[in-house]
């Protein structure tokens, strides 16, 4: 039994808090495999996002698309376009919206990190079988993430 059960914690309480641990883990280990490439979560993101938008898209639906809510959308992006792994342009359509798109750079990170993190996703769920790894994927798509 969890202390925090024994201090009168809910079974709700004693499973967000297990998923707060689990997802600790989780990043500090993705944080420690994308800083090899000098990359922080979000930017992998981000170019995980384009990579899969091989036409671009426009800033706020990258930020749409982010698994962490970013606020400084713009600032990031920087970031990503200063180490030359997106590029900018404006909307021919729109000269108003800015479209972002992955560079060959970009893609080449990516395809060089593609093998390590399937590896380490791997490696924190073998403990899992497929039918649990499915399982709570649909769990923890479950969860309520609205506002």
């Amino acid at each position: 039994m969890h202390q925090e059960q024994r201090r009168g914690a809910s079974a709700h309480q004693e499973a967000a808090i297990a998923v707060l641990r689990a997802a600790s883990a989780i990043r500090r280990r993705v944080v420690k495999l994308l800083s090899t490439c000098g990359l922080t979560p979000s930017q992998y993101n981000v170019l995980r996002i384009l990579r899969g938008a091989p036409q671009g898209l426009p800033t706020m639906e990258i930020r749409r698309r982010l698994l962490d809510e970013e606020p400084g959308i713009t600032r990031l992006i920087d970031g990503v376009e200063r180490m030359g792994f997106l590029v900018r342009a404006r909307s021919v359509d729109d000269r108003r919206r800015v479209d972002c798109r992955i560079t060959k750079a970009g893609l080449q990170v990516l395809q060089h990190l593609d093998g390590p993190v399937d590896e380490l996703d791997r490696k924190m769920l073998h403990k899992l079988t497929r039918a649990e790894v499915r399982e709570l994927t649909r769990l923890m798509d479950s969860i309520d993430n609205s506002d």
